[in-house]
């Protein structure tokens, strides 16, 4: 059977002939799609474009490429930017790893204007091209690399190499994300864990609870070491951490190894904190294994511990090295922890819009555990917004939809009474009601009675007491609390200040 090849995809100026170039350096035999096509018309596509028009061209590339992707056998190509509008070539694409080397169309205009590429007349009619196509680069890929800077395919190669080798066996996708200060691997899929690891310096040391050490630490080895800590948010103290600091001393962990965080957000946050301020860093692998790790808080660098007074007071921005989310760990989670964890998949659906929203809106009751597809979806997202403001000075602070008020009831219970993903829905329901978006809390709120999950607020919770921790919220300016509103999905505004005592009435009706 012929080995899959390497196919690297994107719209023109996204850089598949570099891509290709660091394959070849890496020892593959290469194919540029474009230069095929030129030697088989004996002119320039420009040239064949203007005598014969798009769809002659369209016609015989379909049996070109399309030929081409059938024989493969292993190496790289990149395809034509048009080449995908071609039923024969997705056709062709399934046994391939296809990498979709995404640009935004300013970029791509500056490297492509004034070239004699056809349909490229102005930036409009780039950024038009791009929105059209950008559906169909997304159904085909199994890798995705954000727009980063020059000889990012050359880094991203080794992990993507990695990933070919276990891609006929496991379903699984990456996501190469970056930001101001790094760049990293994303491995999503099931029964992953152990069979891929990125290319990391040294040892492997692992922090974890000790109910997920038992089940999945095993997959990870060789450790050199395992430090476990109890479930729970419990466990994201100064003085937890110092105990994880002074046993990864005792245990001879070196600058030139690297610790990895097993376990749902508490592990990630703590393992994180641990791995920045242990000999001033170490790297960190991210595995997460709950819902809200997986979708949400591995990504991003955001590391801390919690204070008496308030969650995540204590912390440091610390990149992870890699996050390999496996679905199969959240198969193992209860069906109160599975439906918690996808409060903050609806949050994120709420923040992105356009096709996610109505997916997350619509998952049927009971099929939580089904849907792995959220993994990679709301991964992509989220990185996305940590590209444009990795140090919460703007936007990032979107991602706080319904945290203000749902840490402030976390707070407020004692950290005891409600799972992180029901107090962060309770607080959904009032940053709505504060937005003024009452169809679209309505069709939260129907969504949380759904899958069984508290849409009032229990009486035992003071609402003084809440109103005072959104208070101490730790985002809080001389000018006061800053909320993230949002109107309608898609759409979120960050930083605006709201009326205390419409705050007061918003959380007030969470009573019932």
């Amino acid at each position: 059977m012929a080995s899959p090849a390497v196919v690297f995809m994107g719209f023109m100026g996204a850089g598949k002939s570099t891509a290709l170039a660091a394959a070849r350096g890496a020892g593959l035999e290469t194919t540029e799609c474009d230069d095929l096509m030129e030697a088989d018309l004996g002119m320039p596509i420009a040239d064949a474009f203007e005598r014969d028009g798009e769809e002659a061209f369209r016609a015989r590339e379909a049996e070109v490429v399309g030929g081409l992707l059938e024989r493969a056998d292993g190496g790289a190509i990149g395809l034509g930017g048009g080449s995908v509008l071609l039923e024969r070539v997705r056709a062709a694409l399934g046994r391939h790893l296809v990498v979709w080397l995404q640009v935004d169309a300013d970029v791509a205009w500056e490297r492509i204007a004034g070239t004699d590429r056809p349909l490229v007349r102005s930036r409009e009619l780039v950024e038009r091209l791009i929105a059209e196509r950008a559906p169909i680069y997304e159904s085909l890929a199994d890798a995705v690399i954000m727009p980063s800077n020059p000889g990012v395919a050359e880094r991203a190669l080794p992990a993507l190499l990695a990933m070919r080798e276990i891609s006929s066996t496991h379903s699984a996708r990456m996501l190469w994300a970056s930001s101001a200060s790094g760049e990293y691997p994303v491995l999503t899929g099931e029964g992953i864990l152990g069979e891929w690891w990125p290319e990391v310096a040294g040892r492997r040391f692992c922090v974890t609870d000790r109910t997920v050490g038992g089940l999945y630490a095993e997959r990870i080895e060789p450790l050199a070491a395992r430090i476990e800590v109890d479930p729970g948010e419990g466990a994201k103290t100064m003085a937890e951490a110092e105990r994880v600091l002074e046993a990864l001393t005792e245990a001879g962990m070196t600058r030139a190894d690297h610790l990895v965080a097993l376990g749902g957000g508490v592990i990630g946050d703590l393992g994180g904190f641990c791995a920045h301020t242990y000999q001033r860093g170490v790297e960190v692998v991210q595995v997460p294994t709950t819902i809200v790790a997986q979708v949400d808080s591995a990504y991003g660098g955001k590391t801390g511990v919690d204070l008496p007074q308030a969650k995540n007071y204590v912390g440091a921005y610390h990149l992870p090295a890699a996050v390999i989310a496996d679905w199969e760990t959240i198969r193992s989670l209860p069906g109160e922890e599975l439906a918690a964890g996808f409060v903050e998949v609806l949050k994120t659906g709420l923040l992105a819009g356009g096709a996610l929203w109505p997916r997350v809106r619509d998952i049927p009751a009971g099929s939580l555990a089904e849907s792995s597809w959220v993994a990679f979806d709301c991964a992509r997202y989220k990185c996305g917004v940590v590209a444009a403001d990795e140090r919460d000075s703007g936007w990032r602070n979107v991602l706080n939809l319904g945290h203000t008020v749902g840490h402030a009831i976390e707070a407020a219970s004692g950290y005891s009474r409600y799972r992180h993903g029901e107090a962060i829905g309770l607080g959904l329901l009032a940053t709505l009601r504060l937005s003024g978006a009452g169809d679209l809390r309505a069709q939260v709120l129907d969504w949380l009675g759904r899958q069984g999950l508290p849409i009032t607020l229990d009486r035992a919770v003071a609402l003084e007491e809440v109103i005072a921790a959104v208070g101490r919220d730790k985002k809080r300016t001389s000018a006061g609390v800053p909320f993230v509103l949002l109107s309608e999905p898609g759409d979120p505004r960050p930083g605006q200040v709201v009326d205390p005592h419409n705050v007061e009435a918003a959380v007030e009706e969470l009573y019932g």
